[in-house]
């Protein structure tokens, strides 16, 4: 059985007012074509980064929104749901969208049928509680599941409070636990108490990917019906009547992947009576308790969940519409619109409703009125898509984004993170990419933030070397400045790289001409690393000596990837490696351009195999370092190579069920490739805005930016039978170009598109139409 139909199921059963004709479609109404279990399920082989499901999760959530309660399986995965399981230990108030280690989940809430037995810190099987996908429900903004026992949860939220309705089976009663400890990584210490009708409590907690970082979270909730009984547990020790409790316990994951008793817990349990639904209104916090109870009054009020439920669907249909696409298949659609909703996930909103919010230092700052503070930012990752992607869509939030990172690295006294987690630093991968997201952010035109001191803190943690603030921006920045590389590092000498292109940049915009030229400089570092005798970026000695032999599949060197992947990632200067990789063998063609031989048979070579995996020769698509890859070839004049690229890779890699993602999906980023190669366009150049084309998967798009640009992409012959471009206008004028200039992605215009069947290799093959390579500045 094939990948597309191992888990297809889903579809027909979350969305049952679809059409399921395989006629082309007209879109009205975005919302309805989002499947939240896509990428929840094995899509793809596991190749020892974090597995090879999108690890996304498929609970309630508004765009950008704070509450993300969503239903946790005992096998962990990074969204905190594993399709291939049917045992639920909770539902639990936060998450993250796609990662591949555990974080958040915390304040897992479980209602049963009956009333409590042994301590569930001792008996976790005996609560855990099975279902069957059949009854099980979701679209954006909602959740359902009925488990076997009977009990129907259902779920929605607002931007930082949500609603629980609970159904318990007649007879009995019903009986709701909340694990204050139960965050999937555990909590050093926690408390929650019970007073009349209201749950209040917080947990300080973290470890993301094994990180020490830590952060304070708080809930506030109330009950809708009157609490019968109600009580604690400590560890082993059910304590009825007793309504406080605090403390902390370690993770309860174990080596097999799985959430299991560990004989150290506590929570509260509360009783109801059966005989009508019980509904739990809950506001979150990372400031304060009084900060969750102000949230939850003011976004929620008097609102019935049935009320929330459809302000959450009016506010995914809002955002979703923006992008308007037609003439695909109902599976096409439900792709690029699950793809979509995936990139709004996060980052999250994370300051109050009073606008307070908590620094990276541990003290309460305020926003600036009429914008938002976020967080959670995987930034190796979302630097090469959904940066762009936001940036284009809803320049309000990007330039949001971009002030949090600001503010975020100022308190620290300029310290930049790789992969913040919540108001800390984590660490986690390799190289300086906030700055590559800040640079591009600009260039979409999202500026409305403090760009000018945000370079100033750019450029002094760029050029630090050693610890700040417990933390090392740049391990090996002293050899990295001195020598222009990392000695025995590929890859953190290219993330370095693209970091100071971006610093480069921003300068360059911002009109600081000598840092520009300063940092430009620095970014060919990369040249070091080529090594004529082989042809490849190599690793390379402190002493100046490359390894031999070089085998290009290894990975020492490199992360997450090997020497053939990490190869082309020199985006900032495609035309200067192909140069070094081409030497004499460039030759001209009966159009009149010139083409790199080398350079295109290594390409072919390369997209042999679209996700091999860090240890083949070939490309990995399931994952980032490979992302920008299909469109080099608009640099060697054959850019219709990479429309067969592009075209193989969304109907392999890409689908509409939980099993449609074949990597994690990383916050949004391989969803937003996703939405991008759909739409025929992809952002290749960290730190810039040069938009490159390709064939659109739709016949017609219409894209609205939140600041009012507007873009109409029509390719009436788009679809399987014809991926080539055969011709471009831009607003009416014809191009050759496989790229488009900046101000095409923040001005808006019209891109008509003629799709045929075979390859139109004269369109971007002249020299003229090279897309921009930024080399070393002269003397």
């Amino acid at each position: 059985m094939s990948r597309r139909h191992l888990v297809g199921i889903v579809v027909p059963l979350l969305l049952p007012f679809i059409p399921v004709t395989a006629h082309a479609e007209t879109v009205v109404d975005a919302s309805k074509y989002v499947n939240p279990f896509v990428g929840t399920a094995d899509g793809g082989p596991d190749f020892g980064h974090g597995g090879g499901a999108g690890m996304t999760f498929p609970g309630a959530v508004t765009p950008f929104g704070m509450m993300q309660w969503s239903p946790d399986t005992v096998r962990t995965a990074g969204g905190g749901y594993k399709y291939e399981d049917n045992r639920l230990y909770g539902f639990s108030m936060t998450h993250i969208s796609g990662p591949g280690c555990t974080g958040a989940q915390d304040f897992p809430v479980l209602p049963i049928s009956g009333v409590i037995g042994r301590s569930p810190a001792v008996d976790g099987p005996g609560y855990v509680q099975t279902f069957d996908h059949a009854n099980e429900q979701a679209s954006p903004g909602y959740y359902r599941v009925t488990t076997d026992s009977g009990v129907r949860t259902e779920l929605t939220t607002s931007t930082r409070a949500g609603v629980a309705r609970f159904i318990f089976p007649t007879g009995k009663p019903g009986t709701v636990l909340l694990d204050v400890t139960g965050s999937v990584n555990g909590v050093d210490d926690a408390e929650v108490s019970i007073d009349g009708n209201t749950v209040s409590g917080w947990a300080h907690t973290g470890g993301f990917c094994g990180a020490a970082s830590r952060y304070r979270v708080y809930f506030h909730a109330t009950f809708d019906r009157p609490i019968t009984a109600a009580g604690s547990w400590k560890d082993g020790v059910v304590q009825p009547g007793i309504t406080v409790v605090s403390g902390g316990a370690p993770s309860r994951r174990t080596n097999a992947g799985e959430i299991a008793s560990n004989g150290s817990g506590k929570g509260i349990y509360l009783q109801f009576d059966s005989d009508r639904p019980v509904q739990m209104r809950t506001g979150l916090s990372y400031v304060s308790g009084e900060g969750a109870q102000r949230n939850l009054e003011a976004e929620l009020g008097m609102k019935d969940f049935d009320a929330v439920r459809v302000d959450a669907r009016e506010a995914w249909r809002q955002r979703l519409d923006q992008i308007e696409v037609s003439g695909g298949d109902p599976d096409r659609l439900r792709t690029f619109y699950s793809a979509l909703y995936h990139v709004f996930l996060q980052p999250y909103v994370f300051d109050d409703v009073d606008g307070n919010y908590t620094g990276f230092d541990g003290k309460t700052y305020q926003v600036r009125r009429g914008h938002h503070h976020y967080a959670t930012f995987s930034g190796w990752d979302i630097y090469r898509s959904q940066t762009q992607l936001l940036a284009w869509l809803v320049p309000d939030v990007a330039a949001d984004i971009a002030q949090s990172m600001y503010e975020n690295a100022h308190v620290l006294g300029d310290v930049w993170d790789r992969w913040s987690h919540q108001n800390t630093i984590t660490g986690v991968m390799n190289g300086d990419p906030y700055h590559s997201i800040i640079a591009s952010t600009y260039a979409f035109g999202a500026d409305d933030f403090d760009a000018e001191a945000a370079l100033d803190s750019m450029v002094a943690g760029a050029e630090r070397v050693g610890e700040k603030s417990g933390y090392t921006e740049r391990p090996g920045n002293d050899q990295y400045q001195r020598l222009g590389w990392v000695p025995g590092q590929v890859s953190d000498t290219l993330e370095y790289c693209l970091a100071d292109f971006g610093i480069a940049q921003l300068a360059d915009r911002l009109g600081n001409h000598e840092q520009h030229e300063k940092f430009l400089r620095r970014s060919h570092g990369w040249q070091h690393l080529y090594n004529p005798d082989t042809g490849w970026l190599q690793p390379r000695s402190a002493e100046g000596a490359f390894g031999f032999p070089f085998d290009p599949a290894a990975t020492d060197g490199y992360v997450e990837g090997n020497g053939a992947q990490y190869h082309w990632m020199v985006f900032q200067d495609v035309r200067g490696l192909f140069d070094k990789m081409a030497g004499t063998n460039r030759m001209a063609t009966n159009t009149g351009a010139t083409r790199d031989d080398t350079v295109i048979r290594r390409l072919n070579e390369f997209f042999a195999q679209l996700n091999a995996g860090p240890h083949a020769p070939y490309a990995y698509l399931g994952n980032e370092p490979s992302l920008q890859t299909p469109w080099l070839y608009a640099w060697a004049g054959q850019p219709w190579r990479t429309q067969e690229v592009i075209d193989r890779a969304r109907f392999e890699l890409f689908g509409p069920t939980a099993d449609g993602l074949s990597g994690n999906d990383d916050l949004g980023t391989m969803s937003s490739w996703y939405v991008w190669a759909s739409l025929g366009l992809f952002p290749v150049i960290p730190g810039r805005a040069e938009l490159f084309v390709h064939g659109p998967a739709f016949a017609h798009a219409e894209i609205r930016r939140s600041s009012g640009e507007q873009f109409t992409i029509s390719a009436p012959d788009a679809g399987d039978a014809a991926p080539y471009v055969q011709a471009l206008q831009v607003d009416g004028s014809a191009t050759t170009k496989a790229w488009l200039p900046e101000p095409f992605a923040r001005d808006g215009g019209r891109l008509d598109f003629v799709m045929g069947p075979d390859p139109e290799k004269s369109f971007g093959a002249s020299p003229s139409d090279t897309p921009p390579s930024f080399g070393v500045p002269g003397p």
